[in-house]
């Protein structure tokens, strides 16, 4: 028999088939299964338009034969079968797609998809076969054709035995080796996972005979009636692998939660139901089909470095990526789910996409409509936000800060923050709806627990005016703040700003001149610290209490905490420039100036220490010298 040379430089092409194309052997399976469904796909249309095909979808499957005894894999399908000349043509010539070529020829039908496009899929499966034979019989002939090779070194061609159409492809395994199992792809569980994976949405039953145990009936008891072990007895049965109908090309109507539920929890193996449930079709430019889902807890690694982003994607129901991270900006990376769209440009594996405007608007619709879904739940079921934004608020927290605030437009109105007046979590439209008359700024405060901002000094002056503050407990919120500056042309203000607004010009002047008044106490004072801050004043935000920390310039307090808190070179750490506020109607006040006056200054300038100290605590920023802030105590104590 005659060995024919494949065509267009086959060896090296072989070579980069089998060792770069594609990235996993298990891909093999996907090719070929996809390549029957194409088959079967051709007879399908061909009978829509022509009568005279005697055939019927519910005759149509496809089959997988694991034999183990002689190492082979046998997948078979019932479809339109290839000549000697198809044969010659497709499998003879390494990128020939006989499927591109009949999408060109023929007006595409309903309910018939055709997948292949390029032709080399056929030849992934020389990544785990030595020798691949093709029996092939086209529909209407009488003749079956058989194809045979062994790799790039070429092919041979004779008559083959076929009963009906159709094609079977049988791969003769390699031998084992260290580094690669070729045996697994006869193990009837790990087909069935595969199939599973990434042909679960094949439109044809994908069938294969699985061994299983079942108790023979009448041995579990003996003849006095008492029981004994069970005899077992194994049995074949033909069972079909994939589920054919994708869920999320049902009508929403025709589908239950429940449904959905369940699909979600056996995809992506959680125990819980979904919190959201976001099924959307789209044509036109970009048409697909999306299935979402919001998790009802965040997973255990989602704000680590481990977490991996991404929705499945699928190609006309064959799986292409496990995780496409592409579909999905940072901020929504909690969404979990698939795409599934015809109009996908992929590379010649199909295992990857290849980067191009339709990507990108499937990106953008998706983008829109979570954030539309998300809305949707914030209006009509504010629990059930709560419940969300308690997972994932953080990331959408991150989401506005990151790339230097260039999606804050579109995330700000789904923030949440917990209100001094309201006692709970309120949006930013709601905070503004609220603010009094005279009411300037969008006033915050930062701490750890909302139960220990609320004892802060610096907002005193703010509740006695009945002004609503923010509270922010997370790391990443007053960076997001400061990225977003302004909320409706109302700017945001820390209770920790030099300048609240809250003072009248009468107010400004007296307090300018009792500054001027006590100018040099101030100036002792900002010096006993021996340059810890920047500058000593008269509070006007300080009710009751006698001291309290501000800042000046871009880095607050709080975010000197976050950003110290991060790894940093040895002995680098960030400063704010740090302002001892002092309240000028407090005793301690009185104190100071009268131990001034009297010219007792060590007294004045240990009295300024702790005063420092103390507002450090409140702030909840650790002393540098704990001994010595004690022995300051014990000494004034026993004066």
């Amino acid at each position: 028999m005659e060995k024919k040379q494949f065509q267009a430089e086959s060896k090296r092409l072989m070579d980069l088939m089998i060792n770069s194309i594609y990235t996993h052997k298990e891909i093999f399976l996907r090719e070929i299964i996809s390549n029957a469904s194409d088959a079967i796909d051709k007879l399908a249309y061909l009978a829509l338009s022509d009568g005279s095909i005697d055939v019927k979808p519910s005759d149509f499957t496809i089959t997988v034969t694991p034999d183990k005894e002689h190492r082979t894999l046998t997948v078979t399908d019932n479809g339109i079968g290839m000549t000697q000349e198809e044969l010659e043509e497709n499998l003879g010539t390494i990128a020939k797609s006989g499927s591109l070529n009949f999408k060109k020829e023929n007006e595409p039908k309903e309910d018939i998809e055709i997948i292949g496009q390029f032709g080399v899929g056929f030849y992934s499966a020389f990544m785990v076969a030595e020798k691949v034979t093709v029996v092939s019989r086209a529909y209407g002939s009488d003749t079956a054709w058989k194809w045979e090779s062994s790799g790039a070194e070429g092919y041979t061609m004779e008559p083959g035995e076929r009963s009906g159409h159709g094609t079977t492809i049988t791969l003769q395994l390699k031998a084992n080796t260290e580094e690669n199992n070729y045996d697994e792809f006869l193990d009837t569980y790990r087909l069935k996972e595969l199939v599973r994976k990434y042909s679960d949405y094949i439109r044809y039953p994908i069938r294969m005979d699985v061994e299983k145990s079942r108790m023979i009936e009448g041995t579990d008891k003996d003849a006095e009636g008492k029981y004994k072990t069970p005899e077992y007895e194994t049995y074949t049965e033909n069972e079909v692998l994939n589920s054919m109908v994708p869920l999320w090309r049902k009508n929403k109507s025709e589908i239950k939660e429940e449904e959905y539920n369940q699909f979600y929890k056996d995809k992506f193996h959680d125990f819980a139901d979904p919190l959201l449930v976001i099924h959307s079709s789209t044509e036109g430019t970009a048409t697909y089909n999306a299935l979402l889902f919001i998790p009802s807890q965040a997973p255990f690694d989602y704000y680590s470095r481990d977490y991996e982003k991404g929705l499945q994607l699928f190609s006309n129901g064959v799986m292409i990526m496990q995780k496409c991270p592409d579909l999905l900006p940072d901020y929504f990376s909690f969404v979990r789910g698939l795409v599934d769209s015809q109009d996908l440009s992929l590379n010649i594996s199909r295992e990857m996409l290849q980067h191009d405007r339709q990507l990108k608007l499937i990106e953008s619709r998706l983008e829109k409509k979570i954030k539309s879904e998300l809305e949707s739940m914030l209006n009509r079921d504010r629990e059930k936000y709560e419940k969300f934004f308690k997972n994932f608020g953080l990331q959408l927290k991150y989401g506005v800060y990151a790339d230097y605030g260039a999606h804050k437009d579109l995330l700000q109105d789904l923030l949440l923050f917990y209100s001094s007046s309201e006692k709970k979590l309120v949006t930013l439209k709601e905070y503004v709806s609220r603010m009094k008359e005279d009411q300037k700024y969008i006033y915050y405060a930062c701490g750890e627990t909302v139960e220990r901002i609320d004892l802060l000094p610096q907002t005193e002056a703010l509740k006695e005016k009945g002004y609503e503050i923010l509270y922010l407990t997370d790391n990443v919120d007053e960076f997001a703040l400061r990225i977003m500056m302004k909320y409706d042309d109302k700017e945001f203000r820390s209770v920790s700003a030099d300048d609240l607004g809250l003072e009248t010009e009468e107010e400004k002047k007296a307090a300018e001149k009792q500054v001027e008044e006590n100018k040099d106490l101030l100036a002792f004072l900002r010096d006993s610290l021996d340059g810890k801050v920047k500058a000593v004043i008269l509070s006007q935000k300080l009710k009751s209490h006698p001291v309290c920390l501000s800042t000046e310039g871009a880095i607050s307090m709080e975010m000197e905490k976050v950003l110290n808190s991060m790894p940093m070179p040895e002995g680098e750490k960030v400063q704010a420039q740090r302002v001892l506020e002092i309240n000028a109607n407090h005793p301690i006040f009185t104190k100071l100036t009268k131990l001034y006056a009297d010219g007792d200054k060590d007294r004045a300038a240990k009295y300024a220490k702790l005063l420092y100290n103390q507002a450090l605590l409140i702030e909840g920023v650790s002393i540098e010298d704990p001994l010595a802030f004690s022995n300051d105590i014990c000494d004034l104590m026993v004066e």
